[in-house]
């Protein structure tokens, strides 16, 4: 899956920007400000790509804050700034 789509850049960016949970979970469901993520599939897969993870432990199923990892700062930021 190409993971420099507008989508999965934007999800990453709300994580960055400290607005996103992720549940703690095999398949992790990622929620941008409350509100469940619409494309479950590409939160998964920035999951399992090692770019996004959850800020602390939790219980399975507990949504727990979502930060970015080492790999998921790097691609956010080598991303041209939009005009």
């Amino acid at each position: 899956m190409d993971t420099t789509n507008r989508r999965s850049l934007a999800m990453l960016k709300a994580v960055a920007a400290g607005r996103a949970q992720l549940t703690c979970s095999r398949e992790p469901d990622l929620f941008v400000d409350g509100v469940p993520c619409c494309d479950q599939f590409t939160a998964h897969t920035l999951s399992h790509h090692g770019l996004i993870r959850p800020g602390r432990p939790g219980l399975i199923g507990q949504r727990v804050p979502a930060v970015l990892t080492d790999a998921g700062r790097e691609l956010v930021a080598e991303q041209p700034v939009a005009a």
